[in-house]
């Protein structure tokens, strides 16, 4: 679709070329994607339900990650509905408004992925290297604002790169992503000047290279301070910075396979079609549930956390004066065993006594 002003016709919505080749085959990656976009959702819902309902993961680490997980569904959602839809439409046009908010919230989207990983870098290293200290220098109100910084500093950087663009006029309509890219869509505009041509280096400057200095400069001072401890102390903080480095190499991976695949010419590389759109897509594929796994169900309190939530629920749902009528007098317990979480009667009498050993034994 266009629009003529002055007798020169402009593009008012762009048609993603990658959905024209999928056939038949297009509810098949339909049932796929919606699948896995349903998994993001919900991974990620839970554990950010997990950190606020339970007070004992109301710490610096674990709100960072409550920010991050909430950043991986707005990414996600940004993208997710417009393959779905793109994928049953037989146009698969989207209009120029809808091109700008989408480019918007995912650059956005991003930078606070960055941001969050370098807070959670800073966080670590003050935990390692000012164990005393640590409350006192991030204490939750400080948190709080380091997270508002984050989000608010992430659209200010892409709305101040975002400007040079959004005045253009376009004359090309084909986008070849399955989604709107900020580099493909300033190659289709009529003119360019020199500041649109840096503003996509400038945002990737204080958005990804940024963060990534104050991450190197924090697992240097955690490095410097392990090789001076010991062993158990070296353990424990390689089993906390494992899952940031592991996201960091995947985010690493993602960005070379999406700036690779807008700024180089694929066909030169003979990268199949099928596989060139899914490595332009690795990022939105993986880092999503990448991060609830690695840093939520990997992590033992936020596993104890999830427990400790189911045993409350399963409690609660459970007739107490039935309860008290059929066992006292006993008294129903949730115990943590080999086998998981157990709901067991013990005898109250137990239950006032100081040996631990004595809840373990059959009543």
């Amino acid at each position: 679709m266009a629009t003529t002003r002055e007798n020169s016709t402009y593009v008012v919505s762009f048609i993603l070329i990658p959905y024209s080749n999928i056939g038949l085959l297009r509810y098949l990656y339909f049932t796929i994607t919606i699948l896995w976009y349903t998994s993001i959702i919900v991974a990620n819902t839970f554990l950010v339900v997990v950190i606020c309902m339970d007070k004992k993961l109301h710490e610096p680490m674990y709100l960072f990650l409550c920010s991050l997980f909430v950043n991986e569904m707005i990414g996600s959602t940004t993208v997710y509905p417009c393959l779905l839809s793109q994928m049953l439409s037989d146009t698969h046009e989207v209009t120029l408004t809808y091109c700008f908010l989408q480019i918007f919230i995912l650059y956005s989207s991003a930078s606070v992925e960055f941001c969050s990983l370098a807070a959670m870098a800073y966080d670590r290293y003050v935990s390692i290297c000012y164990p005393l200290h640590y409350h006192a220098i991030l204490n939750t109100r400080r948190v709080c604002n380091i997270i508002v910084l984050i989000w608010v500093c992430s659209f200010i950087n892409f709305t101040i790169s975002f400007s040079f663009t959004i005045n253009l006029k376009f004359c090309g309509k084909y986008i070849d992503k399955v989604f709107c890219d900020h580099y493909l869509l300033t190659k289709l505009a009529c003119s360019l000047t020199t500041l649109n041509n840096i503003s996509d280096l400038f945002f990737a400057f204080v958005a990804i290279i940024g963060p990534l200095i104050l991450i190197f400069f924090s697992y240097v001072k955690i490095l410097t301070v392990c090789l001076k401890t010991s062993k158990e102390t070296k353990q424990k903080a390689i089993s906390t910075c494992t899952p940031q480095i592991v996201s960091l190499v995947n985010l690493f991976f993602g960005c070379i396979f999406h700036f690779g695949d807008t700024r180089l010419d694929m066909s030169v590389t003979h990268v199949p079609d099928k596989v060139r759109i899914l490595l332009s897509v690795y990022l939105l594929i993986c880092q999503p549930l990448l991060s609830p796994l690695m840093y939520g169900f990997n992590l033992s309190k936020i596993r104890n956390a999830c427990k400790r939530l189911y045993c409350n629920s399963l409690l609660s749902g459970i007739n107490q004066n039935y309860i008290t009528d059929m066992l006292t007098p006993y008294e129903p317990v949730c115990s943590l065993r080999s086998s998981g979480w157990a709901l067991m009667a013990i005898p109250k009498s137990r239950l006032m006594t100081k040996d631990p050993s004595a809840l373990e034994r059959p009543a």
